[in-house]
Parts: structure tokens; sequence; C-alpha cells
């Protein structure tokens, strides 16, 4: 089972993006950063620049509806815009979202401003403001989706955009929160295929094994792997903010490069920040997977897809030269997180 079986076709969607970096070059207005990276810069002057990106949560709202999760959303559709703004080193200032749905459900619509307010919190950025759209006929009477704008502001001198990566340089993983918002059309039909959720994700599966862990339905009161949590909540996660773990160990001076993990895996987003001539080569041995990454694999997703589908419970990381790791490390644990040795930096071919 893959990603194009659940209908999303990562190469078609690479693809698209050169199409845009070559519509983009053809009107001769190519932003300061390029096409293609994890936020877009503009010059402002006085070595300042402004950073602006756009992201949603893709179908993982689908699965809030059938669960009846909705407020994690909201921190998801913060995080996934933050998370991609402070790649470069940049300051989130403030946030923008971006609601259409069918019909307005004000008790759901409450609960996700209230999950973007979470992340606007933790972001230490402001919500200014949004858009909400009712669009019946182009969605279902309680379909809905989600997109959000985040800005941040940059000291030039302070960018992390990956043009001093070298050979031998070390990648420090931080952990994910689970699964965050990549991949959901993948579970979903994974979730269905296994008998755990019917179409309206209520139907217990009566206390099914794998490997030992209890699987249980997104509304079952039976635990998953301990802790008391359903499967539903488990998937259900909120996407980890790395805002200020980011902004902690651009501080050092010492940051060369950081990625954001999202849809297309590790290695594919961590190569996003390489310059030519390198990749990163990826210790999967160095963490302890998140047990919902076991129950995916377990479905029938191979090894090689679930490296490119999902974050297998690495959300972020950080490119240091050796010499620099120990105070890059130290900085990012005194923003709260738990860094590890991921993998290096290694010539290509």
């Amino acid at each position: 089972m893959n990603y194009m079986d659940a209908g999303v076709d990562i190469d078609r969607g690479n693809a698209w993006i050169e199409t845009i970096k070559r519509l983009v070059a053809g009107r001769g207005s190519i932003p300061k950063t390029g096409i293609g990276g994890f936020s877009g810069t503009v010059s402002i002057g006085g070595g300042r620049s402004i950073v602006a990106c756009c992201d949603g949560v893709g179908t993982k709202i689908e699965l809030a509806r059938e669960t009846g999760i909705y407020r994690g959303l909201g921190q998801d559709l913060v995080a996934m815009s933050v998370n991609d703004l402070v790649t470069c080193g940049a300051t989130p200032l403030f946030f923008l979202d971006y609601i259409a749905c069918g019909a307005l459900d004000e008790a759901v619509m409450e609960s996700v401003i209230e999950g973007v307010l979470d992340g606007c919190e933790a972001s230490r950025c402001a919500l200014l403001g949004g858009e909400t759209a009712e669009m019946p006929g182009v969605y279902a009477p309680d379909g809905f989706d989600l997109a959000g704008f985040a800005v941040g502001l940059l000291d030039d001198d302070r960018a992390a955009v990956g043009r001093d990566i070298a050979q031998g340089d070390i990648i420090i993983g931080l952990p994910s929160s689970g699964i965050h918002s990549n991949g959901y059309s993948l579970v979903r039909k994974i979730l269905r295929g296994s008998g755990v959720l019917d179409c309206h994700g209520r139907r217990d599966n009566g206390g099914q094994e794998r490997n030992g862990r209890q699987v249980a339905a997104p509304t079952g009161e039976k635990p998953l792997w301990g802790g008391g949590a359903t499967l539903g909540e488990i998937l259900m996660r909120p996407t980890k903010i790395y805002a200020r773990a980011a902004l902690e160990a651009s501080s050092t001076g010492a940051v060369k490069g950081m990625a954001h993990i999202t849809g297309g895996g590790i290695e594919s987003n961590i190569n996003r920040v390489m310059p030519g001539g390198l990749k990163c080569a990826i210790d999967y041995s160095s963490w302890e997977r998140p047990p919902v990454f076991d129950f995916i694999a377990d479905s029938g997703v191979g090894e090689a897809e679930m490296r490119r589908v999902f974050n297998l419970g690495v959300g972020y990381a950080v490119v240091v030269s050796p010499s620099n790791a120990g105070a890059v490390v130290n900085a990012l644990k005194s923003a709260g997180e738990t860094p590890f040795t991921a993998g290096r930096v290694t010539e290509t071919g």
C-alpha cells in the first residue's frame, strides 16, 4: 500500500513546483530565496527581510469530522506555516486564517479558532485577521477547508539558508508529536481497509490486536499502547510548534540550515536546504519511532514508502558543524527539546 493508492502523487506534486518555478522565472520576478523553499523572503532594507509562507492541514480535516476532535486542527494550521517560517531564522510576527465551508457551524469553527489561538500563543505571534467564506454547492453542508498564512521578520545576517553546509556536518533531529499534518489520505485508507474505522468513525473493533498492541476505534474507550489514549486521539494530536526551539538555536549563530519535516519525509525535506553536491544521510535507528508509525507499517506500508510519506517521529531538523553541535544542542534543550543526532551530511552520488 502506498500514497498513490490513496490518491496522492508526490512526484506529480514535485513536478508542479517545477512548473511554478518556470512560470515565475518567465515573469522576471524570482524572489530573493527562490521558489520551492520553506518560505519566501523580501528585503525591506536595513539588513532586514520580511518572510512569509502559507499552508493548510490537508485531509486531516476529514478525520476530525469522523472523530469529532477539532481544536487541534487550529494548532496544526498555525504550525504548518510557522514551522516553515522559522527554518530561515525568522521571528513570527502575525498569522492569518482562511476558512471555507458549506455552512458555518459556529461550535466547530469556534473550537478550530481556539486551536489557532493556542498555536499563535505557542509561536508568540498575533492572530491578525482572516476570512470565513460560506460556499454552498462547493462544499457539503458539513464540509470545510482551512488555510493559514504566517509572516515574520528576519535579520539577514542571521539567516540560516544552507549556503555554508559542508560534508560531515551533523543533522540534529527534534521529536515530533506524532503524524503531524501529512499523510492522512493514506492513514484514512488504512483505517477503512483494516476495519478499525467505518465511514462514520463510530465502530469499535472489538479489541483487535496488532503485534500485541490493542487498537481502539477513534471513539472507543480502549487505550492504545498505554496512556489511556484512543487511536483517534493519537491520530488527531496537533502538530508540534518548533518556533521557540528554532529561534533559540539561531541565537547561537552556529546554525547552517533548518528543515521542517512535512510531506515527502525526512530526507526530502532536509535535502531542500542542501547545497549542490550534498545530501543528508539519516540513521533511522538513532531514535525510537512513536508506535503509531508501527501501526501504519503493520497495515501494509513498506519501509521505503513510510520514509517517503511520514516524519517517523522527527518533526524538525537542524544542520550544524561538529564543532558547534554542543552549543546548539544546549540551546535546543533550553527551549524544552530533547535533541538527538539523526544523521550527517554526505556527498551525492
